[in-house]
This record gives C-alpha cells, structure tokens and sequence, in this order.
C-alpha cells in the first residue's frame, strides 16, 4: 500500500464508511481553512475521532483507523462558514502525524483497499433488521423500513454504524471490524446494549 498525505478533521463521534454520506457545518477557523484547501487541492477531508485522555487539550491523540471523505456538496455562507456533504471514499490508517505550520491537523496514511461484495448470511441480515427496529422503537425514531429493506448488507451495516447514538469508542470498534460480518455483530450487541438500558448507559470499549 502507498502512503498519502491528509488533511485531517477529529471528531468525537462522527463516522464515516465509504459509499455513505456525511453532512457537516464547520464554523470553527481551523476547519474552515480546511475546507478552503481542500477545495483548491484534491477535495479530501480525513474524518478521524480524537482519542478520550490522550495529547493536549486543543489537539488530541488520534486513533489509528479513519475515513477519507471526497467533499461531494458545499456550500459557502457570507461569514465564512460551511455546509458540506462527504462521500467516503476509502478507510485509511496513519502512519505518522506531520508536523506542519497550516492551522489544520496532516497525517501521512496508508489507504485500506476496500472489500468487494461483502454479504450477511439471510438470518443474519433478518436478526440485525429485527434488532435495528427494536432498536428504534426503543428510542422513538422514525424509520422508513421499506428503504431499509431494499439496501445491500453493507449499506445497511455500515449505515446503522455510522448513524446510530454510541460512544465514541464504540463507534471506533465498528469502524475497524475486520469484516461486514463481525460488524454486523457488533453493532446488534451494541443495540441490544442500548435498547435494553434506554441510552442511560453507555458502552465502552477499551
């Protein structure tokens, strides 16, 4: 694998597969100037959650495993702020932090090739669905089930991933699963976990 430059945006809690979207509002000046050079390069944001208790306060340790997100929408407001949408485009690990003078965070990392077809077993996919709408009813959201029926297992895996209401450690271990079928796995155990204790516990993974 070869190694790629990235400009990177730490954000507790925000997930990113490649395939999905992300919408995001940057307001702060150092994301801003991200967005800016990102624009004139390549269009690439690195999505990438800060580690809870490691490095300084205003830049924090990092985990290992990220998304590249390929700025798909943007739109500049009059005082400088951001909306965007981000495409994953491909997961991606660091090999190094760089030591730069922009405002913004830049990693040396090496691109995860992707794996094609994954697919669940049928009864798989018909427990992570019975798990998903339990799931939701047992936090009140609205789903439209009939779309959820006709996505591929990757999407609707990674989908549950990258939406549902975990920590950010555990959202970290579904990130770095080392296979559609262990995430799947993952992400029911999580949502039984949450559904049985009503969001007033969290889980965490060490």
């Amino acid at each position: 694998m070869t190694s790629t430059r990235l400009s990177v945006f730490p954000l507790p809690g925000a997930l990113l597969f490649p395939g999905l979207f992300l919408p995001l509002h940057i307001f702060e000046p150092r994301y801003r100037a991200l967005v800016s050079d990102a624009m004139a390069r390549d269009r690439r944001i690195g999505m990438i959650q800060p580690r809870t208790g490691g490095g300084e306060a205003d830049r924090p340790a990092l985990y290992d495993v990220g998304c590249v997100g390929r700025i798909a929408e943007v739109e500049a407001l009059d005082d400088g702020r951001y909306n965007l949408v981000l495409e994953g485009a491909s997961l991606f690990r660091v090999l190094r932090e760089l030591d730069v003078a922009t405002q913004f965070r830049q990693v040396e990392a090496e691109l995860v090739p992707a794996t094609e077809d994954e697919t669940l077993p049928l009864a798989h996919r018909s427990a992570l669905e019975l798990e998903s709408r339990r799931f939701a009813d047992a936090h009140g959201f609205q789903v439209d089930w009939d779309a959820v029926g006709r996505l591929d297992d990757e999407s609707l895996v990674n989908g549950i991933a990258q939406i549902a209401p975990f920590d950010v450690a555990a959202k970290q271990a579904l990130l770095e699963a080392a296979d559609l079928q262990t995430r799947a796995d993952l992400a029911m155990q999580l949502m039984q976990f949450f559904g049985r204790h009503d969001g007033e516990e969290r889980v965490t993974l060490q």
